[in-house]
């Protein structure tokens, strides 16, 4: 046989293949994790500042723009708050953050516009919310 021949004869045969009369669908997996396997949500945590009388209203409201980032507007509430209710949550999220909050509250340094200087921190705690 010639090439041409014998390449014409290899076109002409046909593979059998098996196809099975039913194919069964593809197993979908399931969108439930095993419980052991999911990650236990950890609680948020609030940090709650305390009031007093001896540190003035521009130091806790510079104290909260430094630390937050919040507008005076919002900074002046949550003294106000805090002033008439004795204590108040100024922010709340992960406890690593919140531990950083209140560390940077404590290390605001001292109150030089109080009528006597406060070289002592603010009042501050952090607290698990119920989550």
């Amino acid at each position: 046989m010639s090439q041409s021949a014998a390449a014409a004869a290899e076109a002409e045969v046909e593979l059998e293949v098996e196809v099975p009369a039913e194919v069964a669908p593809p197993k979908e997996e399931t969108a439930k994790t095993p419980a052991r396997n999911k990650p236990k949500l950890l609680p948020p945590y609030a940090v709650v500042v305390l009031n007093d009388d001896l540190h003035s209203f521009d130091y806790v409201i510079h104290t909260f723009q430094k630390v937050f980032g919040y507008a005076p507007e919002k900074c002046f509430q949550l003294a106000k708050q805090i002033h008439e209710q004795g204590r108040g949550i100024v922010w709340t999220g992960p406890k690593e953050v919140a531990e950083l909050k209140r560390d940077l509250i404590r290390s605001a340094g001292p109150d030089t516009n109080a009528a006597k200087t406060v070289d002592w921190p603010l009042g501050v705690e952090i607290e698990p919310l119920p989550g």
